[in-house]
């Protein structure tokens, strides 16, 4: 047989037994982590001003990341919303989410709006949002688009929390335009209100893959397609893995402040109920120092939080403290927000 022939043959055979696998393996199948979404857009006087980190104007990046979230939402059945606060409005009445319905209601949103005499009421807007969520039933995930800035009416925090407590199975999000210490305050607050939360940074969602998996984190899960039953030996149940991520520090802080207890309280619940044994706590800074400082700063970091954590009831002996320091960043270090972000503690199952 030719050297040619004997080529042939082999791509052939490993065609084959590549097609074979292919059958052999489970497809995967998309469930919906969510019945309902929300997108929530803050239509302020600020969100029209530049973003030094962004470059470009926030509510154009906010439009413009819609868009490409829209892009990769997969059609599994929820019904879709959409509205802008400051002032308040509905741009898309729940409805079965299709994209090209939430595409032409996103697209009136401008870009180029005067910036002067627009107060911005978000406890107002956050408010006016419980008629459209009395209409819907099951599991809620609401996405604010918003910088943070509240200089007008009720106070957002109160609001969004009122809004959860009548509302318990809403999963509340933000995608955080926020560049002053108070936005950031309260962009960080309204995240702890629901365990749920995924943190949206909107440079890092510049990137494909990051918005991928984001749009993942939120609305779906990939799940394997059962196999025909066989038998098995019998699998040990394994535990739920546990990251607990909007717990964040102050520039070179590592002491529990009184904001946090609300994201602590949390982090307590989800310990005592998780049927896992053993947890670490990791600590974690930005990228601001040496390495040598901020493993010790990361280390303090995450056995305040442990401290904690035990002074509240949860056994210490279940407990095991890590500093990571500055090798681990998971948000942009170049932003104020990505550095915020990233002076973190991580709670997860061992």
């Amino acid at each position: 047989m030719s050297m040619h022939k004997k080529f042939l043959g082999g791509l052939m055979l490993a065609a084959l037994m590549a097609l074979l696998l292919a059958a052999q393996a489970p497809a995967e199948t998309l469930k919906p982590k969510v019945d309902n979404f929300i997108l929530f857009v803050d239509y302020s006087g600020s969100m029209a001003m530049t973003s030094q980190s962004l470059n470009t104007v926030k509510i154009k990046n906010a439009k413009e990341l819609i868009s490409r979230m829209n892009a990769e939402i997969p059609a599994l059945g929820y019904k879709s919303a959409a509205a802008t606060f400051a002032p308040y409005g509905i741009l898309l009445a729940p409805t079965v989410y299709s994209k090209s319905a939430l595409a032409s209601a996103i697209a009136p949103i401008k870009t180029d709006y005067d910036i002067y005499g627009r107060n911005t009421p978000m406890g107002v807007g956050i408010k006016d949002l419980d008629p459209m969520l009395s209409q819907l039933h099951g599991k809620t995930a609401l996405i604010i688009f918003t910088d943070g800035d509240s200089n007008y009416g009720s106070d957002p925090v109160a609001e969004a929390k009122a809004l959860y407590a009548k509302h318990p199975n809403l999963c509340i999000h933000v995608v955080s335009y926020a560049d002053n210490a108070r936005g950031k305050m309260v962009v960080d607050e309204i995240r702890a209100i629901s365990r749920c939360s995924v943190v949206g940074d909107p440079k890092a969602l510049g990137n494909d893959a990051a918005l991928k998996q984001y749009v993942r984190d939120v609305f779906y899960e990939v799940a394997p397609t059962e196999a025909p039953a066989r038998a098995m030996a019998p699998v040990k149940a394994q535990c739920e893995t546990i990251t607990f991520g909007n717990l964040n520090f102050d520039f070179n802080k590592f002491q529990i402040t009184k904001e946090m207890e609300p994201a602590l309280e949390q982090a307590l619940t989800i310990l005592k109920e998780s049927s896992c044994q053993k947890f670490v706590v990791e600590g974690h800074t930005d990228n601001v120092g040496g390495i040598p400082y901020n493993q010790k700063l990361s280390e303090r970091r995450a056995a305040s939080v442990a401290n904690w954590l035990s002074a509240h009831g949860y056994s210490a002996s279940r407990l095991s403290v890590v500093g990571k320091g500055k090798l681990e960043p998971k948000f942009d270090n170049k932003t104020d927000e990505g550095r915020h972000m990233n002076r973190r503690v991580e709670i997860r199952n061992l």
